[in-house]
């Protein structure tokens, strides 16, 4: 039987306006789909105007300006839908997602879909379980005594994964798929016997540990940084009184 690491993946990666998933745009996403390890991908792309300048930092990391997305970005809201309608599509089929930092991207996906369809990422899950396979959760738990930075570049470094083109949603995608193909072969022994379905809940735990942990090592540096312990996806802010 082929195990899950060299079967079918499917990878999503946005490039954004900034950090903040609440307040910020997507400008630019990918969904890559891969059958089998080795196969090449298939891609879809989107680039998108997203109605709101996109500030000089954001532009330094993807390169993408005001003018280019205005000349050439589609509309939000077809894209968002879209980009839902496919990754429910691949959930469909039963294949895991993998997204690397998943409430980043997912949590900005469904605050898009919120802002500009009046809906969710959870509608488009309805009737098929989302699976996701997030790297950083997976190395950082399977790998937890290791020093240094967890950034998709130094995944891609230890696990000797190509990363050409960085900060571009498809060549961000390709690579965190293929990190989670390498972190399953490398920890093989631990993770055969699980299936996606049983890693998607592993990781929730998982990372509200990491998350603890990390927000332990705020306090005793005296940072206020907040960490939130949700995984993939952050449950939606109160409406403001």
């Amino acid at each position: 039987m082929t195990r899950w690491y060299e079967g079918p993946l499917v990878a999503f990666d946005t490039e954004t306006t900034g950090v903040d998933v609440e307040t910020d745009r997507i400008v630019s996403a990918a969904v890559v789909f891969q059958e089998a390890a080795g196969l090449r991908p298939r891609v879809s792309r989107w680039l998108v105007n997203p109605g709101v300048p996109v500030p000089a930092a954001a532009t330094a990391v993807h390169g993408l300006t005001d003018e280019q997305l205005t000349r050439n970005g589609r509309w939000p809201s077809p894209v968002m839908e879209e980009i839902a309608r496919e990754l429910g599509e691949h959930s469909a089929a039963g294949r895991p997602l993998v997204v690397m930092n998943a409430p980043f991207d997912l949590t900005l996906l469904d605050r898009e879909l919120r802002r500009h369809r009046a809906s969710s990422l959870a509608h488009y899950f309805e009737r098929s379980p989302l699976w996701v396979l997030d790297p950083r959760v997976l190395d950082k738990h399977l790998d937890r005594y290791r020093k240094g930075r967890r950034t998709l570049t130094d995944l891609c470094a230890h696990y000797d994964v190509e990363l050409q083109g960085a900060h571009e949603a498809a060549a961000d995608a390709l690579a965190a798929l293929d990190v989670v193909r390498a972190v399953g072969r490398r920890f093989a022994t631990r993770l055969d016997r699980l299936a996606p379905g049983e890693l998607h809940t592993l990781q929730a735990v998982w990372h509200a540990a990491q998350a603890r942990g990390l927000q332990a090592w705020f306090a005793r540096s005296g940072t206020q940084e907040a960490v939130d312990p949700a995984w993939p996806l952050r449950p939606e802010l109160p409406a403001a009184a």
